[in-house]
């Protein structure tokens, strides 16, 4: 696996992978579920407290669904207080599921294979449909236009479960495989998600940018305004898994922005539209970012070098899930939320991001920049 690959894959994400799975190419939905009234749906989710858990969570209650979760407890579990939680791990111990009986699961936190294999087939013959949240980084060439008939990466050692920057591509490929064998395409949603960002991001990748604009002064931006970047919000995200859920939408779907659609300039429009900040803006080139080796993976996420081999996870299409109803918002409002969520953070939290350029590197590359074109 190259370098960039691994970068890539690190920094967060993250035959064709329906074919792969037996799941549908096409936007399925159930034909009873087209004619019939709607009624509440009874869903469990596996996680729910962590990032994208409780916007789904939350958008599945607003839409007056009933909602369980099953979790270790240990995680913001002062979150819901009022709903039922069956208490377990997904590695050794899933007793408390059963018998249970529910129309949807939504598994947002399945990483190993064997594990969601055992969920997928303990919750089979409880629900009428599964819904796993997956990532683009399960493709196997990142280098050629990628929508969701490209083939999916594997492993040579299949009984590997190390989650690593190697490894966490093929092994969500993996999950993905094991919940259609289990419950069967028919039954089954996965959505790939590109960089999740908005409130509540525990990872500061998108985050970074908006946040370091902020706080004014110079500040670098790789590459040119012209180069493609591809985020979803978290959102949005939400919205379209209970879509899926009430209307019963199976198959895979790309879960991205437009392919095209959003650019490293926009990104900086948005920031420095919701930041009021007084920064100045120095592009530097990707010839530099690569020789510094700054990238994805070191201190400039979402970014990658337009003319790389990952270039293609970029500008993934989207255009299923967006005929299926995934709607994206402006991006500018994802900057904007993200700002006034982190101003709401504790001092200890926001004291320095986990992602992104320290303030000491990225002043000692512009330093340099500047050296060599003076």
């Amino acid at each position: 696996m190259n370098n960039t690959r691994r970068r890539f894959i690190k920094s967060g994400l993250l035959g064709s992978a329906a074919v792969a799975a037996g799941c549908s190419t096409e936007v399925s939905l159930d034909d009873d579920v087209q004619t019939a009234a709607w009624r509440p749906l009874r869903i469990l989710i596996l996680g729910g407290t962590g990032f994208i858990g409780p916007h789904m969570v939350k958008e599945a209650l607003r839409r007056g669904h009933e909602v369980e979760l099953f979790n270790r407890g240990k995680t913001d579990s002062e979150l819901f207080p009022d709903l039922k939680l069956y208490v377990g791990d997904r590695k050794n111990g899933l007793e408390s599921l059963e018998g249970g009986e529910w129309d949807a699961v939504v598994d947002n936190s399945g990483y190993v294979p064997r594990y969601v294999e055992e969920s997928a087939r303990l919750l089979a013959p409880a629900i009428s449909h599964y819904l796993f949240i997956s990532t683009i980084s399960v493709y196997g060439d990142f280098s050629q236009p990628i929508d969701e008939d490209t083939a999916v990466g594997t492993l040579e050692d299949e009984s590997v479960e190390e989650v690593t920057g190697e490894t966490y591509g093929p092994l969500k490929a993996m999950c993905e495989q094991r919940v259609v064998s289990e419950v069967g395409a028919a039954r089954t949603t996965i959505l790939r998600p590109t960089y999740i960002c908005g409130p509540g991001d525990r990872t500061d990748r998108y985050s970074y940018w908006p946040v370091r604009t902020m706080r004014g002064g110079e500040m670098l931006w790789p590459g040119t305004p012209d180069d493609n970047i591809q985020i979803i919000d978290v959102r949005d995200l939400a919205n379209f898994t209970v879509d899926c859920l009430e209307m019963k939408i199976n198959g895979v779907y790309n879960t991205v922005t437009p392919k095209g659609a959003f650019k490293m300039g926009t990104l900086l429009e948005d920031c420095l539209a919701v930041t009021g900040a007084d920064t100045t803006p120095t592009w530097v080139s990707t010839e530099f970012i690569n020789s510094n080796e700054v990238g994805a993976s070191g201190g400039l996420p979402i970014w990658e070098d337009p003319n790389g081999e990952s270039s293609q996870l970029l500008t993934v299409d989207g255009s299923r899930a967006a005929a299926a109803g995934l709607k994206n918002r402006p991006t500018r409002e994802t900057a904007r939320d993200t700002i006034s969520w982190w101003k709401t953070l504790p001092a200890d939290r926001t004291a320095s991001l986990r992602a992104g350029l320290s303030p000491e590197r990225e002043a000692e590359l512009l330093a340099s920049w500047h050296d060599r074109n003076d």
